[in-house]
Protein backbone atom coordinates (compact mmCIF):
# COMPACT_ATOMS: atom_id res chain seq x y z
CA UNK A 1 0.00 0.00 0.00
CA UNK A 2 1.22 3.27 -0.65
CA UNK A 3 1.11 6.48 1.37
CA UNK A 4 -1.06 9.37 0.86
CA UNK A 5 -0.70 12.77 0.72
CA UNK A 6 -3.55 13.30 2.79
CA UNK A 7 -5.27 11.94 5.82
CA UNK A 8 -8.34 13.58 6.16
CA UNK A 9 -9.54 13.57 9.84
CA UNK A 10 -13.07 13.92 10.76
CA UNK A 11 -14.12 13.51 14.18
CA UNK A 12 -17.94 12.46 14.20
CA UNK A 13 -20.61 12.50 16.69
CA UNK A 14 -24.45 12.08 15.78
CA UNK A 15 -24.23 14.47 12.86
CA UNK A 16 -27.58 14.56 10.87
CA UNK A 17 -27.46 11.24 8.64
CA UNK A 18 -28.03 13.68 5.20
CA UNK A 19 -25.50 16.18 6.73
CA UNK A 20 -22.75 13.13 7.14
CA UNK A 21 -23.52 11.92 3.80
CA UNK A 22 -23.09 15.07 2.33
CA UNK A 23 -19.52 15.74 3.59
CA UNK A 24 -18.16 12.37 2.94
CA UNK A 25 -19.18 13.18 -0.74
CA UNK A 26 -17.21 15.91 -0.91
CA UNK A 27 -14.03 14.53 -0.01
CA UNK A 28 -15.06 11.40 -2.14
CA UNK A 29 -15.68 13.63 -5.60
CA UNK A 30 -12.02 15.59 -5.15
CA UNK A 31 -10.65 16.36 -8.50
CA UNK A 32 -7.14 14.72 -6.41
CA UNK A 33 -7.24 11.37 -5.23
CA UNK A 34 -4.61 10.61 -3.03
CA UNK A 35 -5.93 10.64 -0.01
CA UNK A 36 -7.68 8.90 2.72
CA UNK A 37 -10.75 9.67 4.78
CA UNK A 38 -9.96 8.64 8.64
CA UNK A 39 -13.76 9.18 10.29
CA UNK A 40 -13.72 8.11 13.91
CA UNK A 41 -17.07 7.97 15.57
CA UNK A 42 -17.30 8.70 19.19
CA UNK A 43 -20.04 6.27 20.24
CA UNK A 44 -22.83 8.30 18.46
CA UNK A 45 -25.72 7.31 20.02
CA UNK A 46 -27.43 7.16 16.93
CA UNK A 47 -27.20 3.58 15.16
CA UNK A 48 -27.14 5.28 11.39
CA UNK A 49 -24.56 7.14 12.37
CA UNK A 50 -21.96 3.70 11.95
CA UNK A 51 -24.24 2.21 9.48
CA UNK A 52 -23.81 5.34 7.17
CA UNK A 53 -19.56 5.23 7.93
CA UNK A 54 -19.64 1.47 7.44
CA UNK A 55 -21.22 2.07 3.98
CA UNK A 56 -19.21 4.60 2.89
CA UNK A 57 -16.09 2.68 3.89
CA UNK A 58 -17.08 -0.55 1.72
CA UNK A 59 -17.79 1.73 -1.55
CA UNK A 60 -14.33 3.02 -1.40
CA UNK A 61 -11.11 1.57 -0.17
CA UNK A 62 -9.28 5.11 1.00
CA UNK A 63 -12.59 5.64 3.80
CA UNK A 64 -10.92 4.47 7.28
CA UNK A 65 -13.19 4.10 9.97
CA UNK A 66 -12.47 3.69 13.80
CA UNK A 67 -14.86 2.65 16.23
CA UNK A 68 -14.47 3.98 19.65
CA UNK A 69 -16.57 1.93 22.78
CA UNK A 70 -16.32 4.91 24.83
CA UNK A 71 -17.52 8.28 24.03
CA UNK A 72 -14.19 10.50 24.63
CA UNK A 73 -15.74 13.53 23.17
CA UNK A 74 -13.65 16.05 20.23
CA UNK A 75 -10.25 15.91 21.86
CA UNK A 76 -10.16 11.59 22.00
CA UNK A 77 -11.49 10.76 18.34
CA UNK A 78 -9.27 13.37 16.84
CA UNK A 79 -6.34 11.92 18.18
CA UNK A 80 -7.29 8.68 17.40
CA UNK A 81 -7.69 9.64 13.79
CA UNK A 82 -4.39 11.57 14.17
CA UNK A 83 -3.02 7.79 15.34
CA UNK A 84 -4.22 6.25 12.69
CA UNK A 85 -3.76 8.41 9.93
CA UNK A 86 -0.87 7.35 7.18
CA UNK A 87 -0.51 10.03 4.88
CA UNK A 88 2.02 13.07 5.08
CA UNK A 89 -0.23 15.79 6.10
CA UNK A 90 -3.20 15.54 8.11
CA UNK A 91 -6.54 17.77 6.69
CA UNK A 92 -9.13 18.60 9.57
CA UNK A 93 -12.52 18.50 8.56
CA UNK A 94 -15.98 18.54 10.34
CA UNK A 95 -18.39 15.80 10.07
CA UNK A 96 -21.02 18.63 8.67
CA UNK A 97 -18.64 20.70 6.60
CA UNK A 98 -18.01 20.89 2.91
CA UNK A 99 -14.38 21.06 0.61
CA UNK A 100 -14.76 22.35 -2.50
CA UNK A 101 -14.12 19.52 -5.36
CA UNK A 102 -10.77 21.13 -5.95
CA UNK A 103 -9.42 21.87 -2.31
CA UNK A 104 -7.02 18.71 -1.91
CA UNK A 105 -5.85 19.66 -5.39
CA UNK A 106 -4.97 23.17 -4.74
CA UNK A 107 -3.25 22.18 -1.70
CA UNK A 108 -1.01 19.70 -3.73
CA UNK A 109 0.15 22.17 -5.70
CA UNK A 110 1.13 24.69 -3.34
CA UNK A 111 3.18 21.73 -1.38
CA UNK A 112 4.94 21.39 -4.17
CA UNK A 113 5.54 24.95 -4.90
CA UNK A 114 6.49 25.23 -0.59
CA UNK A 115 7.94 21.63 0.13
CA UNK A 116 8.76 23.11 3.36
CA UNK A 117 5.64 24.41 4.44
CA UNK A 118 4.22 22.70 7.41
CA UNK A 119 1.15 24.41 8.05
CA UNK A 120 -1.35 25.54 5.31
CA UNK A 121 -4.58 27.12 5.38
CA UNK A 122 -7.42 28.34 3.21
CA UNK A 123 -9.88 31.27 2.48
CA UNK A 124 -13.78 30.05 3.51
CA UNK A 125 -17.43 30.61 3.45
CA UNK A 126 -20.43 29.30 5.40
CA UNK A 127 -23.00 27.10 3.84
CA UNK A 128 -27.20 27.36 4.83
CA UNK A 129 -29.32 24.50 5.47
CA UNK A 130 -30.70 25.94 1.73
CA UNK A 131 -27.63 25.17 0.01
CA UNK A 132 -26.35 28.70 -0.33
CA UNK A 133 -22.71 30.21 0.14
CA UNK A 134 -22.38 33.35 2.27
CA UNK A 135 -19.80 35.51 4.43
CA UNK A 136 -16.83 34.63 2.51
CA UNK A 137 -13.72 35.40 4.24
CA UNK A 138 -11.01 36.11 2.43
CA UNK A 139 -8.04 35.40 4.89
CA UNK A 140 -4.80 37.55 6.05
CA UNK A 141 -1.41 36.03 4.69
CA UNK A 142 0.21 34.57 7.95
CA UNK A 143 -0.27 36.95 10.98
CA UNK A 144 0.92 35.11 13.98
CA UNK A 145 -0.11 38.20 16.12
CA UNK A 146 -3.59 37.96 14.87
CA UNK A 147 -3.44 34.36 15.66
CA UNK A 148 -2.89 35.39 19.25
CA UNK A 149 -6.44 37.42 18.79
CA UNK A 150 -8.31 35.43 17.06
CA UNK A 151 -8.64 32.03 15.06
CA UNK A 152 -8.45 33.48 11.70
CA UNK A 153 -7.08 30.66 9.92
CA UNK A 154 -9.69 27.92 11.08
CA UNK A 155 -10.95 25.83 7.61
CA UNK A 156 -9.05 23.90 5.99
CA UNK A 157 -6.38 23.21 8.35
CA UNK A 158 -3.70 21.63 6.65
CA UNK A 159 -0.46 20.13 9.21
CA UNK A 160 2.14 17.92 8.57
CA UNK A 161 1.53 14.79 10.36
CA UNK A 162 4.93 14.09 11.67
CA UNK A 163 4.67 17.63 13.43
CA UNK A 164 1.31 17.21 15.01
CA UNK A 165 2.83 13.94 16.34
CA UNK A 166 5.80 15.93 17.66
CA UNK A 167 3.75 18.34 19.64
CA UNK A 168 1.90 15.92 21.08
CA UNK A 169 -1.69 15.78 18.90
CA UNK A 170 -4.51 17.58 20.54
CA UNK A 171 -4.48 18.39 24.18
CA UNK A 172 -7.00 17.40 26.84
CA UNK A 173 -8.93 20.57 28.19
CA UNK A 174 -9.29 22.34 24.99
CA UNK A 175 -12.54 21.40 23.73
CA UNK A 176 -14.00 23.87 21.44
CA UNK A 177 -10.86 25.31 20.69
CA UNK A 178 -8.70 22.26 20.20
CA UNK A 179 -8.01 23.71 16.58
CA UNK A 180 -6.70 26.99 18.02
CA UNK A 181 -4.22 24.77 20.76
CA UNK A 182 -2.81 22.64 18.13
CA UNK A 183 -2.20 25.41 15.23
CA UNK A 184 -0.70 27.49 17.84
CA UNK A 185 1.58 24.46 19.23
CA UNK A 186 2.57 23.80 15.49
CA UNK A 187 3.25 27.40 13.77
CA UNK A 188 5.77 27.76 16.93
CA UNK A 189 7.83 25.17 15.18
CA UNK A 190 6.78 24.91 11.61
CA UNK A 191 9.41 25.91 9.24
CA UNK A 192 6.85 27.21 6.70
CA UNK A 193 3.30 28.75 6.71
CA UNK A 194 1.15 29.27 3.68
CA UNK A 195 -2.02 31.28 3.27
CA UNK A 196 -3.82 29.16 0.16
CA UNK A 197 -6.08 32.41 -0.96
CA UNK A 198 -9.09 30.67 -2.29
CA UNK A 199 -12.27 29.64 -0.50
CA UNK A 200 -11.59 25.47 -0.60
CA UNK A 201 -14.23 24.93 2.63
CA UNK A 202 -17.91 25.73 3.28
CA UNK A 203 -18.44 25.93 7.17
CA UNK A 204 -21.92 24.54 7.72
CA UNK A 205 -24.37 26.26 10.12
CA UNK A 206 -26.51 24.64 12.03
CA UNK A 207 -28.70 25.35 15.36
CA UNK A 208 -25.94 25.45 17.77
CA UNK A 209 -23.15 25.70 16.10
CA UNK A 210 -20.61 28.13 16.31
CA UNK A 211 -20.35 29.31 12.62
CA UNK A 212 -23.79 30.63 13.28
CA UNK A 213 -24.37 31.36 16.89
CA UNK A 214 -20.28 32.73 18.28
CA UNK A 215 -21.93 32.59 22.20
CA UNK A 216 -23.09 29.25 21.03
CA UNK A 217 -20.34 27.19 23.20
CA UNK A 218 -18.92 30.08 25.67
CA UNK A 219 -16.30 27.24 26.73
CA UNK A 220 -14.55 27.02 23.83
CA UNK A 221 -13.91 30.84 23.93
CA UNK A 222 -12.52 29.64 27.90
CA UNK A 223 -10.81 26.73 26.15
CA UNK A 224 -9.18 29.71 23.62
CA UNK A 225 -7.74 31.94 26.06
CA UNK A 226 -6.05 28.92 27.88
CA UNK A 227 -4.92 28.23 24.51
CA UNK A 228 -2.98 31.67 23.99
CA UNK A 229 -2.28 32.14 27.45
CA UNK A 230 -0.06 29.08 27.44
CA UNK A 231 1.60 29.60 24.11
CA UNK A 232 2.12 33.22 25.23
CA UNK A 233 4.04 31.11 27.89
CA UNK A 234 5.71 28.82 25.59
CA UNK A 235 7.14 31.82 23.64
CA UNK A 236 8.10 33.59 26.23
CA UNK A 237 6.27 36.79 25.83
CA UNK A 238 6.03 38.13 29.00
CA UNK A 239 2.24 39.04 29.31
CA UNK A 240 -0.98 36.46 29.70
CA UNK A 241 -4.00 36.31 27.77
CA UNK A 242 -7.46 38.00 28.27
CA UNK A 243 -11.07 37.71 26.36
CA UNK A 244 -11.54 39.99 23.72
CA UNK A 245 -14.04 43.08 23.27
CA UNK A 246 -15.66 40.56 20.77
CA UNK A 247 -16.94 36.85 20.84
CA UNK A 248 -13.83 34.49 20.20
CA UNK A 249 -11.19 37.06 20.28
CA UNK A 250 -8.36 37.15 23.00
CA UNK A 251 -6.25 40.60 24.21
CA UNK A 252 -2.45 39.54 24.92
CA UNK A 253 -1.88 41.96 27.82
CA UNK A 254 1.55 42.70 27.88
CA UNK A 255 3.56 43.41 31.28
CA UNK A 256 4.56 46.68 32.11
CA UNK A 257 8.09 48.05 30.89
CA UNK A 258 10.64 48.05 32.68
CA UNK A 259 10.99 51.47 34.38
CA UNK A 260 14.95 51.57 33.33
CA UNK A 261 13.64 50.92 29.48
CA UNK A 262 13.78 55.30 28.25
CA UNK A 263 11.80 55.53 25.26
CA UNK A 264 12.49 58.99 22.75
CA UNK A 265 9.18 60.35 21.60
CA UNK A 266 9.97 62.48 18.45
CA UNK A 267 7.02 65.36 17.74
CA UNK A 268 8.15 67.75 14.68
CA UNK A 269 6.04 70.80 15.01
CA UNK A 270 5.80 74.36 14.27
CA UNK A 271 3.38 75.63 17.21
CA UNK A 272 0.69 75.41 15.27
CA UNK A 273 -3.40 75.93 17.10
CA UNK A 274 -7.10 75.23 15.69
CA UNK A 275 -9.84 74.71 16.66
CA UNK A 276 -11.01 71.15 18.25
CA UNK A 277 -14.61 70.87 20.00
CA UNK A 278 -15.20 74.30 19.88
CA UNK A 279 -12.52 75.43 21.71
CA UNK A 280 -8.49 76.76 20.33
CA UNK A 281 -5.25 74.27 21.51
CA UNK A 282 -2.05 74.51 20.85
CA UNK A 283 -1.23 71.10 19.28
CA UNK A 284 1.67 70.35 20.12
CA UNK A 285 1.07 71.27 23.89
CA UNK A 286 -2.04 69.09 24.40
CA UNK A 287 0.18 66.62 22.63
CA UNK A 288 2.81 66.19 25.19
CA UNK A 289 -0.04 66.80 28.38
CA UNK A 290 -1.98 63.81 26.97
CA UNK A 291 1.27 61.81 26.66
CA UNK A 292 2.62 62.48 29.92
CA UNK A 293 -1.21 61.68 31.39
CA UNK A 294 -2.04 58.20 29.80
CA UNK A 295 1.27 57.33 28.22
CA UNK A 296 1.77 54.40 31.51
CA UNK A 297 5.55 55.00 31.13
CA UNK A 298 7.30 56.86 33.72
CA UNK A 299 10.86 57.30 31.68
CA UNK A 300 10.41 59.29 28.45
CA UNK A 301 12.54 61.41 26.68
CA UNK A 302 10.39 63.94 24.58
CA UNK A 303 11.97 65.38 21.74
CA UNK A 304 10.17 68.82 20.11
CA UNK A 305 11.73 69.11 16.82
CA UNK A 306 10.44 72.98 16.31
CA UNK A 307 10.33 75.18 13.45
CA UNK A 308 12.66 78.84 14.08
CA UNK A 309 8.75 79.98 13.95
CA UNK A 310 7.39 78.08 16.47
CA UNK A 311 6.06 81.01 19.50
CA UNK A 312 8.44 81.37 22.08
CA UNK A 313 5.31 81.09 24.70
CA UNK A 314 4.68 77.47 23.21
CA UNK A 315 8.49 76.44 23.70
CA UNK A 316 8.04 78.00 27.23
CA UNK A 317 4.72 75.99 28.30
CA UNK A 318 6.26 72.78 27.13
CA UNK A 319 9.50 73.07 29.86
CA UNK A 320 6.96 74.05 32.20
CA UNK A 321 4.41 70.43 31.31
CA UNK A 322 7.66 68.34 30.23
CA UNK A 323 10.47 69.66 32.48
CA UNK A 324 13.89 67.98 32.66
CA UNK A 325 12.19 65.05 30.38
CA UNK A 326 12.14 67.95 27.02
CA UNK A 327 14.84 68.22 24.69
CA UNK A 328 14.12 71.25 21.81
CA UNK A 329 15.85 70.92 18.81
CA UNK A 330 15.46 73.48 16.22
CA UNK A 331 14.87 73.13 12.70
CA UNK A 332 15.38 75.82 10.07
CA UNK A 333 14.79 74.30 6.97
CA UNK A 334 11.92 74.04 4.57
CA UNK A 335 9.03 71.86 5.54
CA UNK A 336 10.53 67.93 5.48
CA UNK A 337 8.66 65.89 7.68
CA UNK A 338 11.14 63.22 6.99
CA UNK A 339 14.19 64.85 7.98
CA UNK A 340 12.43 66.32 10.92
CA UNK A 341 11.99 62.92 12.34
CA UNK A 342 15.27 61.58 11.36
CA UNK A 343 16.97 64.49 13.43
CA UNK A 344 15.10 64.35 16.48
CA UNK A 345 15.64 60.58 16.22
CA UNK A 346 19.77 61.42 16.16
CA UNK A 347 19.21 63.73 19.13
CA UNK A 348 17.48 61.28 21.02
CA UNK A 349 18.99 59.14 23.90
CA UNK A 350 16.25 56.31 24.14
CA UNK A 351 17.23 52.76 23.07
CA UNK A 352 13.02 52.91 21.63
CA UNK A 353 11.86 55.47 19.71
CA UNK A 354 8.25 56.81 19.32
CA UNK A 355 6.99 59.13 16.03
CA UNK A 356 4.36 61.31 17.10
CA UNK A 357 2.80 64.15 15.12
CA UNK A 358 1.88 67.09 17.04
CA UNK A 359 -1.79 67.20 16.29
CA UNK A 360 -2.34 64.06 18.13
CA UNK A 361 -4.19 63.58 21.52
CA UNK A 362 -3.41 60.51 23.73
CA UNK A 363 -6.66 58.89 25.29
CA UNK A 364 -6.05 54.92 25.85
CA UNK A 365 -4.54 53.98 28.99
CA UNK A 366 -0.83 52.94 28.47
CA UNK A 367 -0.42 53.76 24.99
CA UNK A 368 3.28 54.02 25.20
CA UNK A 369 3.32 50.27 27.03
CA UNK A 370 1.22 48.80 24.39
CA UNK A 371 3.20 49.96 21.73
CA UNK A 372 6.62 49.43 22.94
CA UNK A 373 6.14 46.08 24.55
CA UNK A 374 5.80 43.67 21.27
CA UNK A 375 9.03 45.25 19.67
CA UNK A 376 11.24 42.82 22.46
CA UNK A 377 9.76 40.00 20.64
CA UNK A 378 11.20 37.95 17.88
CA UNK A 379 10.28 39.38 14.60
CA UNK A 380 8.23 42.32 15.24
CA UNK A 381 9.75 45.62 13.70
CA UNK A 382 7.18 48.82 14.42
CA UNK A 383 4.42 49.11 15.88
CA UNK A 384 1.24 51.28 15.90
CA UNK A 385 -1.74 52.59 17.29
CA UNK A 386 -5.63 52.73 16.68
CA UNK A 387 -5.79 56.84 15.83
CA UNK A 388 -9.43 58.45 15.43
CA UNK A 389 -10.77 61.72 14.04
CA UNK A 390 -12.31 64.03 16.33
CA UNK A 391 -15.75 62.91 15.71
CA UNK A 392 -14.59 59.39 17.18
CA UNK A 393 -14.63 57.47 13.60
CA UNK A 394 -11.35 55.44 12.81
CA UNK A 395 -8.44 57.45 11.01
CA UNK A 396 -5.82 54.51 10.96
CA UNK A 397 -6.56 50.80 11.27
CA UNK A 398 -3.23 49.80 9.43
CA UNK A 399 -2.45 50.93 5.85
CA UNK A 400 -3.67 48.52 2.89
CA UNK A 401 -1.08 48.00 -0.10
CA UNK A 402 -2.33 46.88 -3.11
CA UNK A 403 -2.06 47.47 -7.11
CA UNK A 404 0.09 51.33 -6.71
CA UNK A 405 -2.72 52.01 -4.09
CA UNK A 406 -2.07 53.03 0.04
CA UNK A 407 -5.57 53.12 1.62
CA UNK A 408 -6.26 53.74 5.08
CA UNK A 409 -8.22 50.26 6.17
CA UNK A 410 -11.79 51.28 7.68
CA UNK A 411 -11.08 55.06 7.47
CA UNK A 412 -14.58 56.87 8.38
CA UNK A 413 -15.85 53.64 10.02
CA UNK A 414 -17.71 54.14 13.44
CA UNK A 415 -14.72 53.12 16.23
CA UNK A 416 -17.48 50.61 17.63
CA UNK A 417 -18.03 48.69 14.57
CA UNK A 418 -16.19 45.41 15.07
CA UNK A 419 -14.26 45.67 11.64
CA UNK A 420 -14.76 42.57 9.12
CA UNK A 421 -14.71 39.12 11.31
CA UNK A 422 -13.08 41.18 14.29
CA UNK A 423 -10.18 42.81 12.30
CA UNK A 424 -11.19 46.49 14.41
CA UNK A 425 -11.12 44.23 17.61
CA UNK A 426 -7.89 42.36 17.29
CA UNK A 427 -3.67 43.08 17.34
CA UNK A 428 -2.72 42.12 13.99
CA UNK A 429 0.32 42.64 11.51
CA UNK A 430 -0.34 44.96 8.77
CA UNK A 431 1.21 46.24 4.76
CA UNK A 432 2.28 49.50 6.41
CA UNK A 433 1.97 52.18 9.65
CA UNK A 434 0.72 55.58 9.86
CA UNK A 435 4.46 57.64 11.22
CA UNK A 436 1.57 59.79 12.96
CA UNK A 437 1.73 57.70 15.76
CA UNK A 438 4.62 54.57 15.79
CA UNK A 439 7.23 52.79 17.49
CA UNK A 440 10.52 50.91 16.86
CA UNK A 441 13.55 50.18 18.45
CA UNK A 442 16.39 52.95 17.73
CA UNK A 443 18.38 49.53 16.33
CA UNK A 444 16.06 48.93 13.58
CA UNK A 445 15.24 52.79 12.52
CA UNK A 446 19.39 53.20 12.02
CA UNK A 447 19.67 49.45 10.42
CA UNK A 448 16.52 50.66 7.76
CA UNK A 449 17.97 54.20 7.04
CA UNK A 450 15.20 55.81 9.19
CA UNK A 451 12.54 57.87 7.13
CA UNK A 452 13.95 58.74 3.50
CA UNK A 453 14.22 62.57 2.91
CA UNK A 454 13.51 62.08 -0.24
CA UNK A 455 10.06 61.70 0.15
CA UNK A 456 9.39 64.80 2.59
CA UNK A 457 5.59 65.15 2.91
CA UNK A 458 4.01 61.69 1.64
CA UNK A 459 4.47 58.00 1.67
CA UNK A 460 7.56 58.61 3.87
CA UNK A 461 5.48 56.09 6.28
CA UNK A 462 4.79 53.51 3.93
CA UNK A 463 8.11 53.43 2.13
CA UNK A 464 9.76 53.10 6.11
CA UNK A 465 6.99 50.41 6.51
CA UNK A 466 8.64 48.45 3.17
CA UNK A 467 11.53 49.02 4.29
CA UNK A 468 11.16 46.87 7.54
CA UNK A 469 9.10 44.35 5.96
CA UNK A 470 12.53 43.59 3.16
CA UNK A 471 14.56 43.66 6.56
CA UNK A 472 11.81 40.78 7.71
CA UNK A 473 10.39 42.32 10.37
CA UNK A 474 6.58 42.66 10.87
CA UNK A 475 4.40 45.70 11.36
CA UNK A 476 1.95 45.21 14.21
CA UNK A 477 -1.25 47.31 14.59
CA UNK A 478 -2.41 47.49 18.38
CA UNK A 479 -6.34 47.75 18.54
CA UNK A 480 -6.09 48.79 22.12
CA UNK A 481 -3.46 51.90 21.94
CA UNK A 482 -6.15 54.83 21.01
CA UNK A 483 -5.56 58.33 20.48
CA UNK A 484 -7.49 61.11 18.74
CA UNK A 485 -5.19 62.52 15.29
CA UNK A 486 -6.88 65.64 14.49
CA UNK A 487 -6.53 65.39 10.78
CA UNK A 488 -8.79 67.18 8.90
CA UNK A 489 -11.29 64.31 7.36
CA UNK A 490 -12.33 66.73 4.73
CA UNK A 491 -8.82 67.53 3.38
CA UNK A 492 -7.44 65.77 -0.18
CA UNK A 493 -3.81 65.83 0.76
CA UNK A 494 -1.44 66.88 -2.80
CA UNK A 495 0.16 64.16 -3.99
CA UNK A 496 2.50 65.21 -6.31
CA UNK A 497 3.27 62.31 -9.63
CA UNK A 498 6.55 62.66 -8.93
CA UNK A 499 5.98 61.01 -4.96
CA UNK A 500 4.22 58.49 -6.55
CA UNK A 501 6.53 57.64 -9.05
CA UNK A 502 9.40 57.05 -6.90
CA UNK A 503 7.66 54.41 -4.27
CA UNK A 504 6.30 52.55 -7.02
CA UNK A 505 9.89 52.29 -8.28
CA UNK A 506 11.53 51.51 -5.41
CA UNK A 507 9.07 48.92 -4.05
CA UNK A 508 7.31 45.50 -5.61
CA UNK A 509 3.20 46.08 -5.17
CA UNK A 510 0.89 43.58 -4.98
CA UNK A 511 -2.48 43.31 -6.40
CA UNK A 512 -4.14 42.68 -3.38
CA UNK A 513 -3.15 44.07 0.23
CA UNK A 514 -1.91 40.27 1.86
CA UNK A 515 -3.29 41.50 5.59
CA UNK A 516 -6.30 43.36 4.87
CA UNK A 517 -7.63 41.89 1.23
Amino acid sequence: MTTPLFSIVTPVYNPPIDVLEDMIASVVGQTFADWELVLVDDLSPDPRVRETLRAAAARDSRVVVVEREANGHIVAASNDGVERARGEFVVLVDHDDLLTPDALEMMAEVIKVHPEADYLYSDEDKVDDEGRFYDEFRKPDWSPERLRSHMYTGHLSVLRTALVREVGGFHEGFDGSQDHDLVLRVTEKARGVVHVPEVLYHWRVVPGSAAGDPDAKPYAWIAGRKAVDEHLRRTGVKGHADFGPHPGTYRVVRDPLPPELQVSVVIPTRGGDGIVWGERRCFVVEAVRSLLARGGHDNLEIVVVHDTVTPPAVLDELREIAGNRLLLVPYDKPFNYSEKCNVGVLASHGSVVLLLNDDVEVIGEDLVGKLVAPLFEPGVGMTGARLLFSDGTIQHAGVQVFGGHYRHAFRMHPEEDPGTFAALRVDREVSALTAACVALKRSTFDAVGGLSEQLPVNFNDVDLSLKIAAAGLSRVWIAEARAYHFESQTREPVVHAWETALVEQRWYMPEVDPYLP
